[in-house]
């Protein structure tokens, strides 16, 4: 359950500060009941966003697994890209953008 809320907060997080000018250019939402869902979402601005969640039956208990990723465009034009994976393992993001150790 940890890892939906983080997943949640990097999400409010990346759209926190939309463009005003933002047009939503296409949107999708396919809740297929508790089996999981799918959803994609794409503005004028450069945003996209798609992601899958689909249950999966761990030894203690039910769980969503999230895989997505989302994309923005900074200041200065260029294209920041992020893929994720939210699972009993936690997030589990890889950008370009994320520092490695």
């Amino acid at each position: 359950m940890k890892f939906i809320i983080v997943f949640a907060a990097l999400f409010a997080a990346a759209l926190a500060a939309p463009n005003q000018d933002a047009e939503i250019l296409r949107y999708e939402n396919d809740n297929i009941g508790v089996e999981g869902y799918n959803f994609a979402l794409e503005t004028s601005d450069g945003t996209s966003k798609q992601e899958q969640g689909q249950l999966k039956s761990l030894p203690e208990g039910d769980a969503i697994v999230v895989r997505g990723s989302f994309q923005y465009l900074d200041n200065e034009g260029q294209v920041h890209t992020t893929s994720y994976i939210a699972d009993e393992n936690g997030y589990q993001p890889q950008s370009a953008d994320i520092p490695v150790a």
